[in-house]
């Protein structure tokens, strides 16, 4: 069974976020609390690019087993280290479809894409934006930073929350980088 094995949010623009017993989502805008939440984009980067653009980004998931495999390669990440808000365990993030709809507690988050690793992640841990990134058997690039996604539904997310998977329509479209 997928589940919720901890929530995160931080009210300032910093890497790590803080461990919480439950957040609130409020539909269309993200984490209660949380310096990302908005309508529109709350990532500096994007800001300056275009502070108009829609949030795609109100809510950073990463699964557990992420966690896991950094260890085997000498990296120790905790959740909240690498600044999502949840993390979950039991379910390959990484391969939902966009548009997949992930019913957790109370609320509804629709999966807009995958995270781009960035280089605060070097920061956080020299050589762990790398440890991040693979590639496939055809030499594309995998992204394992973790997915985002938009509040559809806002409520309550607590630690051992079930999550619940809805696929869109097919033909399901991968998850790209937002």
């Amino acid at each position: 069974m997928a589940s919720v094995i901890s929530v995160s949010l931080d009210r300032r623009h910093r890497f790590s976020k803080e461990r919480a017993e439950r957040i609130a989502l409020i539909t269309g805008e993200g984490v209660e609390g949380d310096a990302h939440r908005g309508v529109t984009v709350k990532h500096r980067s994007r800001v300056r690019a275009d502070p108009s653009q829609p949030n795609l980004r109100q809510v950073h998931l990463i699964h557990a087993e992420l966690f896991a495999e950094l260890a085997t390669k000498g990296f120790a990440v905790a959740p909240g280290d690498i600044g999502e808000n949840i993390t979950t365990e039991g379910i390959d993030l990484l391969a939902l479809p966009t548009g997949a709809r992930l019913s957790i507690g109370g609320a509804v988050i629709e999966i807009t894409g995958l995270r781009n690793p960035c280089i605060q992640l070097d920061r956080f841990q020299d050589g762990l934006m790398q440890a991040v990134l693979d590639r496939d058997a055809d030499g594309r690039l995998i992204r394992k930073a973790g997915i985002m996604g938009i509040v559809i539904e806002g409520g309550q997310i607590s630690i051992g929350d079930r999550i619940d998977v809805e696929l869109p329509a097919a033909p399901h479209r991968p998850l790209e980088k937002v």
